[in-house]
């Protein structure tokens, strides 16, 4: 689908609704624990796509991450299978690097899935990005995922992050959380339903 009209809805610029593109959710968060979004996820949008802005943990050097329920079911523990690899370069010049990031995937585990990892909690220190989430209303099909993240890590060196996987169900989706795995966090996260 191109932008076009829509643009300014993706890019999270306005809170436009049209009846391809709706924003369905926009929270400020402050000191939360975890971020669950328990409603708006159903059949009536084939792609839902999650933007984060500024989240700053509490406590330094974490991995912002996500879990999904399907249907009727609670813990946030379904089996996700995913890739992440990542670019960094440091303020001071001295290092950078691309690699995959083997510590931050999944080979059918129920752990939160990573997005960006080893986030600093200086005021110069939070991450940023995107995840897209594909037919979670889905009884047929496994569901597909990918995102895109910028963040400062602690020690002053700026990574950007990719991620990608299933969430190895055929089982319908319905709620997702976002948390770090230790310490609260602020942030703002919006979820639009794209048709």
């Amino acid at each position: 689908m191109p932008l076009g009209a829509f643009k300014a809805a993706l890019m999270g610029t306005a809170g436009v609704s049209t009846a391809d593109v709706v924003l369905l959710h926009d929270t400020d968060y402050s000191n939360a624990a975890t971020a669950s979004i328990t409603s708006g996820i159903d059949s009536t949008y084939g792609e839902y796509i999650f933007k984060f802005y500024n989240i700053n943990p509490a406590t330094d050097t974490q991995a912002f991450s996500f879990q999904v329920n399907a249907a009727d079911q609670s813990g946030f523990n379904e089996t996700i299978t995913s890739t992440h690899f990542g670019a960094d370069h440091s303020e001071s010049d001295s290092s950078s690097g691309l690699g995959y990031q083997d510590g931050e995937d999944q080979a059918q585990g129920t752990a939160f899935q990573g997005m960006a990892s080893g986030i600093g909690n200086g005021s110069d220190e939070s991450c940023a990005g995107e995840l897209h989430l594909f037919n979670p209303a889905s009884t047929t099909y496994v569901k597909h995922f990918y995102g895109t993240f910028v963040e400062v890590y602690s020690s002053d060196i700026c990574m950007n992050r990719f991620v990608a996987g299933y969430i190895n169900t055929t089982s319908a989706i319905d709620e997702i959380q976002f948390k770090m795995p230790s310490g609260n966090f602020d942030g703002t996260i919006k979820m639009w339903g794209v048709k």
